[in-house]
């Protein structure tokens, strides 16, 4: 396949997981290559692909040259390759807000998800992980990603944004629903993807409203009667559009994204069983795991920027207003950065990987996602043996995510079982 005929909306491209042969290709080259558009491109408009990790860490850090919003006096923008409109999404969704208003909102959120606020957090987490594992452990069968991968992180949200446990269930399947293009294509809506984003919308101002009225130290509570500074140092409130937006982001981001990661790196330690029993052996490489399952797993697979200027990167001129999309799983697979890239490798150090994103636009969850990771790793190392991938994974149709629809997997309980194991 020549580079001409490869087509990134297509999202059948991404049927079996990330296309990797493609972004190898692309970072040998063509690390910042021009994307024509094609039938399956939204707008109609073509896009910058960046594949190599050097040239994404500067674009993520030059947030005055690649804006997370748009270009000036756009009408639309965004992070995705499709063009939001501003004032409704892009500048309103606090991933797709420059600074310093994303850095005034991002403030108000931080505390929640501090080493040390999580910290306190870390002792449910963990009986719910146990509860989540004991409820299949006699099985000997299950959908790992359904009954296990998605059960922990959207525990966890729901829990830090104040939502009835009996809740979850049901924002899951509305963000399932408006992530997916299983019926549609990109730029487009599908009637089930409405009515599962005005659900979710009407779930997330009653539940705004509520919390307005009532209080609490959840983060729901806290953004709904929070301020922030506006441009003239005076204090205000976020707008409703602002808080529904964010109670959006964060079910799907707090949920979606980590439950992928546990996912594809319980797959990886199925497919490379030395790496299992490396584990279990040795626990020194709980955390080195974790960010080896993150740079394998690469949950978000491209954020878009939008350049505000005329700039040369990697010897390519790209214009103001042109798009420009960073694919964080490809620089997850730099050989200038990585050695052996796609050799899975629990000890892997240094490793600098870039699941999620870089600098000012750094995930917000980031520390909650390793936690729970870490916390779901030592709990099934506890608890089985002999784990096996029991049919192909499942994907959803999607270019943005590494979504996982179902993976069934078998498992023996382990004979030796021990709380001293999880101490170690």
């Amino acid at each position: 396949m020549s580079l001409e005929d490869v087509d990134l909306t297509d999202l059948d491209l991404f049927a079996g997981g990330f296309p990797h042969d493609v972004f190898t290709r692309l970072r040998r080259e063509a690390p910042v290559w021009w994307h024509e558009p094609t039938s399956h491109t939204p707008d109609g408009v073509g896009f910058w692909v960046v594949s190599r990790h050097a040239e994404m860490q500067a674009m993520a850090s030059d947030t005055a040259t690649f804006s997370s919003e748009r270009a000036p006096d756009a009408a639309g923008g965004g992070t995705l390759i499709e063009d939001l409109p501003y004032g409704f999404a892009a500048g309103v969704l606090l991933n797709m807000m420059d600074d310093p208003r994303h850095h005034r909102v991002r403030r108000l959120v931080t505390p929640a998800v501090t080493p040390r606020a999580l910290g306190l957090l870390e002792p449910d987490l963990r009986t719910r992980t146990a509860a989540i594992l004991d409820a299949v452990a006699s099985r000997g069968r299950c959908d790992f990603l359904v009954e296990v991968a998605v059960e922990l992180p959207l525990q966890a949200i729901a829990m830090l944004m104040g939502i009835p446990d009996e809740d979850r269930h049901d924002l899951m399947a509305w963000t399932n629903t408006t992530l997916t293009y299983d019926d549609r294509e990109l730029g487009s809506r599908s009637p089930a993807s409405e009515q599962a984003a005005a659900a979710m919308a009407a779930y997330g101002t009653a539940l705004i409203d509520r919390k307005r009225a009532e209080g609490g130290d959840d983060v729901v509570a806290t953004m709904a009667r929070g301020s922030i500074e506006d441009q003239k140092g005076r204090a205000e409130a976020l707008s409703d559009l602002e808080l529904l937006m964010f109670f959006n982001l964060l079910i799907a981001a707090g949920s979606e994204t980590t439950r992928n990661a546990i996912a594809l790196g319980m797959a990886a330690l199925i497919e490379h069983p030395e790496q299992w029993d490396l584990l279990r052996r040795d626990p020194s490489v709980r955390d080195s795991a974790v960010e080896e399952i993150l740079r394998w797993s690469s949950p978000t697979l491209y954020n878009r920027r939008t350049a505000t200027r005329d700039v040369v990167v990697a010897g390519k001129r790209i214009n103001a207003g042109d798009k420009v999309t960073l694919w964080w799983a490809s620089a997850n697979r730099d050989e200038a950065v990585f050695e052996e890239p796609f050799r899975f490798d629990l000890r892997r150090s240094p490793n600098p990987h870039l699941a999620f994103g870089y600098r000012s636009h750094f995930c917000l969850g980031a520390s909650l996602a390793r936690l729970e990771i870490r916390i779901m790793l030592e709990e099934l190392l506890a608890r089985f043996d002999h784990l096996s991938l029991d049919g192909p994974i499942e994907r959803f149709r999607t270019n943005k995510h590494a979504g996982v629809k179902h993976m069934f997997v078998t498992f023996e309980p382990h004979v030796g079982r021990s709380a001293e194991f999880r101490a170690q």
